[in-house]
């Protein structure tokens, strides 16, 4: 079958090929079909080493399909449910999801060093224990998750992910207050979700931070009350807060200097919430005496800080009700033979979020 591959961490360009196989079926799993995956900055991550994935490996995890076959022992799956993809499925058993933080469950990292493809040179691994850039995926029962019929595969597979992160990190992990001042650097799919969730709580001053004004663009399209260049960032505290800062902003970059930015943008007793996934060398800092005095929070946003079953339903009920734009977020479909182009926009940071159908 086709996919596209990464050969080695660090190349800026993926090989398309049609000779990969799909291993690992067997009881507890499922086959599923792609049929739309979408781009998501952490697969750029991944790809120049920012995120650990060994290599050679197929990038993606934002998918969704049909399951065409289902091991020995999965109950509540059936060949031909449309599904979306999962990439971090709980246990429901263990310690973190018995409290109820099933979205901080490590079972999903077990098998993320085991291969999920096969060439003849030799094994091929998954982003995250998945990997959606190809036709078809074996992965555990637990990253199936069905769907409606009436949600497109294409906006399926970004609830998989940055729709999920994004309005978690202001719903379940900020939890924005009605009439407050929100603060997002980084405008891209994810921090789009972040601002459509915190409209949706009925924040007040929406502030969308980007260096590019495409994205400063679509980020007033979608809820944004305002929508500055970083270097006007400053001006824009002074003015709207009256130089205290905002009650929350949300770093949406993954960079430490982004996330002191934020700090210093939040005001005293506010809500800094990084939301960015950055590298492991990357320290943040804080002083002792900053960090007691001015009483600010710093809360972490994985994948939507919630039970992620909960916040795809939820994802799906706001989009219904007309509450969220997640169709507004496709810029850019492709198929599989473009994805270096894709990548491209993704990099010069043109696209909100590219469907490649598979």
């Amino acid at each position: 079958m086709r996919a596209a591959i990464l050969h080695e961490t660090g190349q800026d360009k993926l090989e398309v090929v049609d000779d990969v196989e799909p291993v690992g079926f067997g009881p507890g799993k499922v086959r599923i079909r792609i049929r739309a995956t979408g781009l998501c900055h952490s697969d750029l991550s991944a790809m120049n080493g920012v995120l650990p994935q060994p290599a050679p490996f197929v990038p993606g995890h934002e998918g969704a399909g049909e399951i065409l076959d289902v091991g020995d022992g999965v109950s509540g799956l059936a060949q031909g449910d449309r599904v979306l993809m999962c990439w971090l499925p709980a246990c429901g058993s263990c310690p973190s999801c018995k409290r109820g933080q099933s979205h901080l469950c490590l079972a999903g990292f077990m098998n993320a060093g085991t291969p999920n493809f096969r060439r003849a040179g030799g094994d091929v691994f998954g982003f995250a224990g998945t990997g959606t850039f190809t036709e078809e995926v074996v992965v555990g029962a637990g990253c199936a998750v069905p769907i409606p019929d009436d949600l497109p595969y294409e906006i399926a597979a970004l609830i998989g992910c940055g729709v999920t992160t994004g309005l978690g990190a202001a719903l379940n992990t900020a939890k924005v207050e009605a009439a407050s001042s929100v603060a997002v650097i980084g405008c891209g799919g994810v921090g789009i979700s972040v601002i459509q969730g915190a409209k949706a709580c009925g924040a007040a001053e929406i502030i969308a931070v980007d260096p590019v004004p495409a994205r400063r663009e679509a980020a007033l399209r979608f809820g944004a009350t305002e929508a500055v260049a970083p270097e006007e960032f400053a001006g824009a505290k002074a003015r709207i807060t009256a130089g205290e800062g905002f009650d929350y902003v949300f770093e949406v970059v993954g960079k430490s200097a982004t996330a002191r930015t934020a700090y210093e943008m939040t005001r005293r007793g506010g809500t800094l919430c990084v939301v960015g996934a950055g590298a492991m060398d990357d320290t943040f800092q804080v002083n002792m005496f900053e960090l007691f005095f001015d009483e600010k929070q710093i809360l972490p946003s994985l994948y939507g800080g919630g039970d992620v079953l909960r916040s795809y339903e939820r994802a799906i009920a706001l989009w219904r009700a007309g509450r969220i734009d997640l169709e507004g977020l496709i810029t850019h479909r492709v198929r599989l033979a473009e994805i270096n182009e894709a990548l491209d926009q993704m990099r010069a940071g043109t696209a909100l979020r590219t469907c490649i159908e598979i």
